[in-house]
């Protein structure tokens, strides 16, 4: 049964395929007109949620492993978190945070990511990973 969502909460499920990632920063964009966002502020965090995305769609599932990748996003006055989660194989979390110049391809989003936001959280395991980042909104 699905929980019920609260006003401001926006939630997407996609499956885990690089051309679906435009529906997650579609629906980022829609919320940006509820609550008007700086067209840099914007770009900002359709980037850093592209990224999210794409590390969920890209390393999340083994070729022969269907899947599908929930994405929440949460408006709270002057505050905007979203959420990316799937149910992939995880991974190590801190060889993929370590420092810009040690970072591979993986950690280079997550680097974008906590460079454009004011807080991320990353939580992976065997089954799954979940990544939040928030921004606050002038």
């Amino acid at each position: 049964m699905t929980e019920p969502l609260t006003p401001g909460i926006v939630a997407l499920t996609i499956p885990a395929k690089p051309e679906y990632i435009a529906l997650a920063r579609l629906a980022l964009s829609g919320l940006a007109q509820v609550r008007p966002v700086e067209p840099e502020t914007l770009a900002d965090l359709k980037l850093a949620l592209t990224e999210a995305c794409s590390n969920s769609v890209r390393h999340a599932y083994r070729e022969d492993r269907v899947g599908t990748v929930d994405v929440r996003y949460e408006l709270n006055g002057s505050r905007l978190a979203v959420e990316v989660v799937d149910e992939g194989s995880g991974f190590d979390v801190d060889s993929a945070d370590g420092e810009l110049g040690e970072l591979d391809e993986g950690g280079l989003g997550l680097a974008i990511i906590r460079a454009l936001t004011d807080e991320l959280a990353i939580d992976s395991h065997e089954r799954g990973s979940r990544l939040r980042f928030a921004k606050n909104l002038p």
